[in-house]
């Protein structure tokens, strides 16, 4: 055996040793040398994408489902790493264990107005945990299980390791490298939960807002057994609507201003909102009385210190681990709340009934909801369903079943359009096994659609639903309700997206009207294939969301 090897072969060894299976990235090259390393291995399966872009959201919703790290290879210096910047940014708002290997220009022509330099360390340092440049062959290894380490520690997110170009060709000495360990978050002080434990048991109206800390912890099951202990329903933050089962008697389902009015309600009346896993951010509620009770007492726990009470006060300020509180509290006593008990079942029962009426809308075009409630009672119960931004799932963020989590992969809060295909060829290679249902609009689609012929190419059957109003839905929304319906830029007009992914390799399904995206959904998964159904939908059918954003129309 050789006393040396390739920076590429050390690279190789460092992602195997420490269990990736899967890379994602689009050929460049700067580092030719990993690529024939990973040939020559053979275990680590390669997703070529056609945009760096798509390949760093492949990679994040990757991470996400599987736990991470999700690995992306920017193997183009310049270019091709400046666009990995958007799903950098991405995932560093998502807390996505995303580690991004960018190629970068030798050292010897650093600083010479080189072909295709840029200060790429500079350009990521403000999006992610941390971007650094290697700068010693010798170091390449142990760099690369430091930004693994990073990524997946304490609260996670993105790390970006620059590889000038020639370090992956340098000899290097030959290396054995092992797992990487991280270290878990613990439990939090015994004080501390009493004292949530003593608030939980003197409320009339208490509530659980849960976090993806439970995602991350894989600790749903902890969360339910706690809710169902407590007999205290919970309220699920932004983007997070899979962390208990649809239709559990316990489960309000998704608060804040994209949730439904139930689990709003909750948390704008509740006396007691005990905090897990999450950060009562923006997204999840617009940091307003409108969505939390100002007069509330609030006890809050989450892996990142400098999250708990930030834009709320609260009572009891706790670092720890969502799952191991949790446990913590399981043996609290139910608290007194019969009221308030009956009051949220109630609500429930006429959600529920409102959800099952919306699934008889018979107009045409085709209501958006309509068209989700078709979904909704097709979509099986492993299901994983990738969501993008605009006006159309706005209105799918609460309207859909989710009973594995992780069950859900959204934007979260970068709100980008052109995450929701990626994403779902990502999270189809992270679990080959589930169902893969990507839910976006025309306005998306037209963003990463050539991203079919990648779920065709690497055989990741992935079912993309287009539900097209042909129009920029959400801005639209405004330029009608505060611009005296003035439009400009907002009507797009689309090709036949069924028809391009059959020219991919990929079936087509045309959805005209009510009735037929169920039946359509329902062959595609069947089908065993990549496929894109679109579904015309009513462009007059919008919502606004930022009403704080415009003033009236003149």
């Amino acid at each position: 055996m050789s006393d040396t090897i390739t920076g590429g072969e050390a690279v190789y060894r460092v992602l195997k040793a420490n269990g990736v299976t899967t890379a994602f990235g689009l050929l460049g090259g700067s580092m030719l040398e990993l690529y024939d390393a990973m040939y020559a291995g053979g275990d680590i399966a390669y997703v070529g994408a056609r945009d760096e872009r798509a390949a760093g959201h492949m990679a994040d919703a990757y991470a996400r489902v599987n736990g991470g790290p999700g690995v992306v290879l920017g193997a183009q210096a310049g270019p091709g790493v400046v666009n990995l910047v958007t799903a950098v940014a991405e995932a560093q708002l998502a807390y996505s264990p995303l580690v991004v290997i960018a190629g970068a220009i030798s050292r010897g022509d650093q600083g010479k107005d080189t072909f295709q330099e840029v200060d790429q360390v500079a350009l990521f340092a403000p999006i992610s945990k941390r971007s650094i440049m290697v700068t010693d062959a010798a170091r390449l290894a142990p760099m690369l299980e430091d930004a693994i380490r990073l990524a997946m520690s304490g609260r996670r997110g993105p790390v970006v390791l620059h590889v000038p170009r020639d370090l992956f060709s340098a000899e290097v000495p030959a290396i054995e490298p092992v797992a990487v360990k991280t270290a878990k978050a613990g439990p939090p002080a015994a004080s501390d939960v009493a004292a949530i434990r003593a608030m939980i048991t003197g409320a009339k109206r208490p509530v659980i807002f849960a976090g993806g800390g439970f995602k991350w912890a894989a600790g749903t099951a902890a969360l339910t057994a706690l809710a169902e202990t407590l007999e205290v329903p919970v309220v699920a933050s932004t983007g997070h609507a899979d962390v208990m089962a649809h239709g559990h008697p316990w489960f309000a389902g998704q608060g804040g201003p994209r949730g439904n009015r139930v689990a709003s309600r909750l948390t704008r009346e509740a006396d007691v909102i005990v905090v897990l896993g999450a950060r009562l951010g923006f997204n999840s509620t617009f940091h307003s009385a409108e969505y939390v009770n100002p007069a509330a007492r609030i006890a809050h726990v989450d892996i990142e210190g400098s999250a708990v009470g930030r834009y709320f006060p609260v009572e009891i300020a706790v670092q720890a681990d969502a799952y191991e509180t949790a446990l913590a509290l399981m043996d609290t006593p139910a608290p007194d709340i019969a009221a308030w008990r009956t009051g949220f079942t109630a609500d429930m029962a006429s959600l529920v009934a409102e959800r099952e009426d919306e699934a008889r809308i018979g107009t045409l075009p085709m209501h958006p909801r309509r068209a989700l409630a078709e979904i909704r009672a097709v979509l099986p119960r492993d299901a994983i369903v990738t969501l993008d931004t605009g006006n159309t799932c706005l209105q799918a963020a609460d309207r859909l079943a989710h009973y594995h989590s992780p069950g859900l992969v959204t934007p979260l809060d970068f709100g980008l359009v052109g995450f929701g295909m990626p994403a779902a060829i990502g999270a189809k290679a992270a679990a080959p096994d589930r169902p893969v249902i990507a839910i976006m609009g025309d306005g998306s689609m037209g963003y990463t659609m050539i991203e079919v012929q990648t779920a065709v190419s690497h055989k990741l059957a992935v079912i993309f639903i287009v539900l097209d109003n042909q129009a920029w839905g959400a801005e639209k929304a405004y330029q009608e309700e505060f611009f005296g319906g003035r439009l400009l830029g907002a009507e797009i007009d689309s090709p036949r997206f069924d028809q391009f992914a059959e020219l991919c390799g990929a079936r087509g399904f045309w959805v005209e009207g009510p009735g037929e995206m169920g039946p359509a959904l329902e062959q595609a998964l069947a089908s065993g294939e990549t496929c894109v159904i679109q579904g015309r939908i009513d462009p007059a059918a919008l919502m606004t969301l930022r009403k704080d954003l415009f003033k009236s129309a003149k």
